[in-house]
This record gives structure tokens, sequence and C-alpha cells, in this order.
């Protein structure tokens, strides 16, 4: 199995030990900042859900300084919101490389995104399911919690895997600018180096797991689907 890897991947197994470590920083990456994202993000989109003009608790104030803060760094291209972040996330981590560094443009860079996902997923649920708790005395938390995260569960976990696909690019993009994974891995040992091998194992591997990330995601929203379609007709 060794020499037919050496034959296959030579480069890949000459620098087996900084592969490896690529590939930690990588899942590092995104662990940490697809967890910060999801609840920044998750909070984010019920605010705009709720605070919009025909929202349970409308409040154009706060509506409309939500909107603009989510335009305004989705509309910024990743690679230019990493260079812009670099003092701010020395200030914060006190580092601007590494994973560390890497996390604070990540998070930015996805909640706007996720946001919009959530928001959209949240408006997807019946207008007449929210008047009827609203009738049977359901308070605002009761409305967010059992109505519109209840109802709108397989819509949010479509918009999650869409998002954590879209995560891998940003990691594999903030690696080019020296945070480290899979993206730093292929072009320093790859691309730079003229070693194709490196650059081939890097994009099947970076295939393989956006298909499981696909193939998790269809799979669980396909199940609270069924889920919620048998508990309509239980009632």
């Amino acid at each position: 199995m060794d020499e037919w890897l050496k034959t296959v991947m030579p480069n890949v197994v000459a620098y087996k030990s900084r592969f490896l470590t690529s590939l930690q920083q990588t899942f590092q990456m995104m662990l940490w900042s697809g967890l910060i994202a999801f609840a920044i993000g998750l909070l984010l989109g019920i605010l705009l859900t709720v605070t919009r003009k025909d929202g349970i608790r409308p409040n154009a104030i706060v509506y409309r300084l939500v909107d603009l803060v989510v335009n305004v760094f989705r509309a910024i291209p990743f690679v230019i919101l990493l260079i812009f972040l670099i003092p701010f996330t020395r200030w914060l981590t006190g580092t601007a490389i590494g994973v560390k560094g890497a996390l604070v443009p990540l998070v930015f860079g996805c909640v706007p995104f996720y946001t919009r996902q959530v928001e959209a997923a949240l408006a997807s649920v019946e207008p007449g399911k929210i008047e009827a708790a609203r009738a049977m005395g359901s308070g605002i938390f009761g409305l967010i919690f059992r109505v519109y995260l209840h109802e709108a569960v397989p819509d949010l976990i479509r918009v999650t895997t869409i998002t954590l696909i879209s995560l891998i690019g940003l990691t594999t993009m903030a690696g080019a600018v020296g945070a480290g994974g899979i993206g730093s891995f292929a072009i320093n040992y790859g691309q730079n180096q003229n070693h194709q091998d490196i650059v081939n194992v890097c994009v099947i591997i970076l295939l393989v797991f956006v298909s499981l990330l696909q193939l998790i995601g269809n799979g669980l929203a396909r199940r609270t689907t069924n889920h919620h379609l048998l508990s309509k007709e239980s009632k």
C-alpha cells in the first residue's frame, strides 16, 4: 500500500506530516468558525424576521441597523475582508495568521450569508400557524421557538448545509493568505513547487468532504420533513 501511494502521490507522501497538519487546521477552522457563525447568524436571522414590518415585534430601527450591517459585510469580497480585518483580528486574537487569525474573518465572512439564509428559511413558515399560536396566548419567545424554529427545521438544515459548504471555500481562500489548512498546503507545496499530485489530492479531498456534507444535510432535511408531515397527519 505504501509503495502504491508513493507511486500515485509521491509528494503527498513526502510531505505527509505537513499534509495531516493542514487537514487538522481546516477542520479546526470549520468547527470553530462554523459554531460561532451558526450562533450569531441564527440570532441575527431571527432578529430580522421578528423586527421586520410584518413581523411579530416590528421595530424599524433595529431591522434597518441589522439589515445594513449584514448587507455591508456581505457585499465585501472575502479576500478583501481578510485584509481589511487584519488590524481588528490582531487586536482581538493577538495574531492575524494561522487558525486563530483566520477565525475572525471567517466568522465575518460567513455570518452575513447565513443570516440571509436563516431569514429566508423562517420566512417560509405559514403565517396562519403564527396567528394560531398567537391566538392561543403564545408570547414572543414561544412564537420563535415553538413555531418559527420548529416549523423551519428542514429548511434550516438545508441552509446550514449550504453555509457549511460555502465555509469550506472560505477556509481555502483564507489559507492563501497565511491561515494554513488545505488551501495553504495546495498553494505552497503544490502549485508553487509544481507538485500536481498535491493539488489533485487536495481537490479530491475537498470534493469528498463537500459531497459528504451534502449527503448528510439532505438526509437530515428529508427525515425532518417526513417527521413534520407525519405530525401534521396525526393531528
